[in-house]
């Protein structure tokens, strides 16, 4: 039996990346993969077969002590290499599949990893490997200054919080980790994005070590879509389903909203949601929802008519409008990252990002068009269901 191992710093449904990791391990289990799992101790984490021999937690508040910890972790010293080795040697993995490890974890388990043999693929969720902070924002505009090797900038801006502590460490950790020595323990970086592959080329990052694959449905989101029919009248409504913070776009698509005649539901909550809830909240075409399971957002998702993406940084591969195509919903999405080449013609429309009047056009146009949402969702879920994804991944990735 082929064995897996998969690395995330945290193992609960903690973000995008976490989630990410629970489905395909229960997608490797389906098909009998052996698979296990290596994280940091964490007191929300999951039962796992290698829970005591987690990372011990580390913090990057708090007093010295735990920043001296922290900034070790980041740079692969302490007990994250003695507990991470004693995971290989018990359960000798023919693939270690990374995730986000970086900070909490270090890319020291890659190296670990490679100079045992086993073959190494990385998930990369975020651009960590070219922009220290991670999400190519400076000043809430997007920067690509660190992508040529030159990571000094991160400290010149000040770019983790503003503070130039957190910004050293930042640096500290990219030129330790530098490109050529994560290539060397890497034999395949994988990019649930075309962006997020050309974005790794322009770093300089060897083409023919990176692979594209989407993200995938789980199979219990899966079947939820499934059971709605896509067929069924829409109601008259458009909506936004994500977090509420300022990297999203949402302030400049509700101050768009409130001036439209149509009325807007958004689901979600994040750093803006007291402001906007309070500029917007008593606008009569703009419903606030608050936080929603995830059956709620897909029977919301399957009545509206359309969807809104207006992120303003490099969005890798959303799972927003993974689920509002699955659903059958058209969506309409700022020309950033890896939004644009997960929509056409046939199932919405692009509009240029920090502009209101593309977006508004773009809004009106497809509230008052005519869309197939059969065809939207049964080529949504042929691409982004689980069989492409587990040929990919089995054959092309890890090589079995």
């Amino acid at each position: 039996m082929n064995k897996v191992l998969l690395v995330n710093k945290f193992y609960y449904p903690r973000g995008g990346d976490c989630v990410v990791v629970l489905n395909t391990e229960a997608l490797l289990r389906s098909h009998g993969v052996d698979v296990q799992v290596f994280a940091m101790e964490y007191p929300d984490n999951l039962p796992a077969r290698y829970n005591e021999l987690f990372a011990s937690e580390v913090a990057f508040g708090g007093g010295v002590g735990n920043q001296l910890r922290a900034l070790k972790r980041t740079l692969g010293m302490g007990d994250v290499c003695s507990r991470f080795e004693a995971v290989l040697d018990d359960f000798k993995p023919d693939v270690v599949h990374l995730h986000n490890i970086h900070s909490y974890l270090s890319p020291v388990v890659g190296e670990l990893a490679h100079k045992r043999g086993i073959r190494v693929v990385w998930t990369l969720h975020d651009y960590k490997l070219l922009c220290p902070r991670y999400d190519c924002l400076r000043e809430g505009k997007p920067c690509e200054l660190c992508f040529q090797g030159e990571k000094r900038n991160v400290l010149t801006h000040r770019c983790m919080k503003g503070s130039l502590p957190a910004s050293a460490v930042a640096w500290l950790e990219a030129k330790k980790w530098n490109r050529r020595l994560l290539e060397k323990n890497t034999d395949l970086f994988v990019c649930p994005s075309e962006f997020m592959a050309t974005q790794m080329q322009s770093g300089g990052f060897d083409p023919s070590r990176l692979k594209v694959l989407n993200n995938f449905l789980d199979p219990v989101k899966f079947k939820q879509y499934q059971g709605l029919n896509s067929a069924a009248p829409r109601e008259d409504y458009y909506c936004y389903v994500g977090r509420l913070s300022h990297e999203k776009g949402v302030a400049d698509l509700l101050d768009v909203a409130s001036r439209l005649p149509y009325r807007l539901k958004v689901a979600g909550g994040g750093p803006l949601a007291d402001e906007l809830r309070g500029k917007y909240g008593s606008c009569k075409n703009i419903e606030f929802l608050g936080m929603l399971d995830a059956p709620a957002v897909a029977r919301l998702l399957a009545g509206a008519r359309l969807s809104v993406v207006p992120s303003q940084w490099y969005e890798n591969n959303p799972l927003s409008i993974v689920e509002s195509l699955c659903a059958g919903t058209p969506v309409a999405g700022s020309q950033m990252g890896g939004i644009p080449e997960l929509i056409d013609s046939e199932n919405g429309v692009t509009f240029q990002a920090f502009d209101q009047d593309t977006m508004t056009t773009a809004i009106t146009m497809s509230m008052t068009r005519e869309w197939n949402h059969e065809a939207i969702s049964r080529d949504a879920m042929e691409r982004f269901g689980t069989e492409r994804h587990l040929r990919v991944l089995l054959d092309d990735i890890y090589a079995f």
